[in-house]
């Protein structure tokens, strides 16, 4: 229905004339600023990502062990909140240019400061907070190579940072690929961020068109222009998956030995992978801190814990429909999988890759019509009007939801799904269970843990999503990231603290999970300046 709403406008008279308007005025800054936040922050959660990835993987050194872990605490941190905190911490009113002046006695415009609300200053906060995507699948790949190629280049003279750029880096760059194109996506997806900043995007296009000058057509046409954009993005992650199956039919079992790093290379090693958490998590939590500390009354108040009811309500209801569907989808998939019942849910899971404002566009138009349609018939027939009970409700903020995040539930648990054996399911049959009897008897007991998680995930992300909740919430009913753009756009920074703590401190959950995960993978690595044993070099080859 989302995709049906823009081909709808896309060929229509009134669009084509709209099209021109917004070429001829507008058009050429969005694809211009667009261009450079994603140049920029392509080139940084490249370097950075790559080479945290690479020394917590190859590299031993004094505090290795937790940074690999703490690499992935950005992800918690919603882009906007960074730059609400980093625009606070930067101002002028803000500590570090009062640090600044009382040091040196200068006033204001006597000295050079540079300005974070600006083009530069987005790209770096979104590097901050989308470079754990790069670092995640990088280091995934690292870890999984194997040390013949390694050892071989070594045998001919090859030293270790020869190694990496001519053996370990081609191996990993489908997973680089990958990591890089969802950091766009993300990048393209972000509204808070460029809004507060005064940065125009495809985006804030959108609103400034839907709201602003009331053209919904006009902001249909953008976010048609959006669509395809992330379309390129995901077909260039696509071509990057079909290559790194290729490279991975010639994996081997064993795992290259670390480099043990002492003196100056160990403590420049740990500054690049510390910077990226210093600036990307550690900074901006502790200044929702201090702001939440500071605005203490704010936890008191009724009106506060209103918004954690309702977000929470949102998001509980959000996860429960997503996991269903999941559930029924997978479950379908994997008792018929007809070329037809793949493709539908493969199409189900597109979701994630469209910007959330882009869903709320698509989701709003269909839903609005399917309500003047309802009233019409209410008058005619009973003479009674039932109001806007898809588009004007909840209903319309579910719905954007589950599109955007069915992805996540589907492929949780249709991992979950593929590790049990099909063979469970016939022997059930022939004992005379239903299909019905089998889920529910014997894959769900089997589904819990995937079942959570996929819940925990989708739970967390409508948290923190802000483009669709800002088009679609009813009148009258806000969550805490709306209270936290609210506050941070009338400039009352520190009263946005608490809401965003929360926020944050939910954000944690995928973190501690990613992290518990990445670790399990670990256990069977040596500790640091520890000699390997042959078994724990040269694992068995698995059949």
């Amino acid at each position: 229905m989302v995709i049906a709403a823009f081909f709808v406008g896309i060929f229509s008279a009134e669009q084509r004339e709209n099209l021109a308007h917004l070429w001829q005025y507008v058009i050429g800054e969005y694809v211009r600023h667009s261009a450079i936040l994603l140049v920029g922050v392509g080139v940084l959660v490249l370097l950075i990502g790559v080479s945290s990835a690479w020394l917590t993987t190859a590299c031993r050194f004094p505090g290795v062990k937790w940074l690999r872990w703490a690499l992935l605490l950005p992800l918690a941190m919603p882009a906007y909140i960074t730059a609400y905190t980093y625009s606070g911490m930067l101002s002028y009113e803000g500590p570090v240019q009062s640090f600044i002046r009382n040091l040196t006695g200068l006033g204001y415009g006597e000295y050079f400061f540079p300005e974070i609300r600006s083009l530069p200053g987005a790209v770096l906060m979104l590097a901050l907070v989308f470079f754990p995507y790069v670092y995640l699948l990088t280091r995934a790949a690292f870890i999984e190579q194997s040390s013949a190629a390694i050892e071989a280049g070594r045998t001919l003279g090859l030293g270790p940072w020869a190694s990496f750029w001519r053996i370990a880096l081609p191996m990993a760059r489908p997973a680089i690929a990958t990591g890089v194109t969802l950091a766009l996506m993300e990048t393209l997806a972000d509204y808070g961020t460029v809004h507060y900043f005064g940065v125009t995007t495809f985006t804030t296009g959108i609103f400034r068109t839907w709201y602003g000058m009331g053209d919904q057509v006009g902001a249909l046409q953008l976010a048609s222009l959006l669509l395809t954009a992330v379309v390129v993005l995901m077909v260039i992650e696509r071509v990057s998956r079909a290559r790194s199956r290729y490279h991975g039919a010639g994996r081997s079992s064993s795992r290259a030995k670390p480099h043990q790093l002492k003196g100056l290379k160990a403590f420049l090693a740990f500054v690049v992978c510390f910077v990226p958490v210093l600036l990307g998590f550690l900074l901006p939590a502790a200044q929702l801190a201090w702001w939440s500390v500071d605005r203490a009354e704010i936890w008191l108040q009724p009106g506060f814990w209103t918004l954690v009811q309702n977000t929470v309500l949102l998001a509980a209801v959000a996860a429960f429909i997503t996991v269903l569907l999941a559930l029924w989808l997978c479950y379908g998939k994997r008792r018929r999988p007809t070329p037809m019942i793949r493709s539908s849910v493969g199409l189900a899971t597109l979701g994630y890759a469209i910007p959330g404002v882009v869903i709320a566009v698509g989701v709003m138009l269909p839903l609005a019509w399917l309500d003047n349609r309802i009233n019409d018939v209410g008058e005619a027939l009973f003479g009674w009007n039932p109001g806007l009970i898809f588009s004007g409700t909840v209903v319309a903020l579910l719905f954007a939801y589950t599109v955007r995040f069915l992805s996540v539930s589907i492929q949780t648990v249709d991992s979950g799904l593929s590790q049990i054996r099909h063979s469970m399911d016939e022997s059930a049959r022939v004992l005379g269970l239903s299909p019905r009897e089998v889920l529910k008897r014997i894959h769900f007991p089997l589904l819990r843990t995937s079942i959570l998680t996929a819940s925990i995930l989708v739970f967390v992300d409508v948290l923190k999503e802000l483009p669709a909740t800002l088009v679609l919430r009813p009148f009258n009913f806000n969550t805490l990231a709306v209270r936290a753009y609210e506050m941070a756009g009338d400039e009352r920074l520190a009263d946005a603290g608490p809401p965003a703590l929360m926020i944050v401190l939910a954000g944690l959950i995928p973190v501690i999970l990613l992290s518990r995960a990445m670790g399990q993978r670990n256990e069977s690595e040596p500790a640091a300046g520890a000699e390997l044993k042959p078994e724990e070099i040269y694992e068995p080859v698995k059949a």
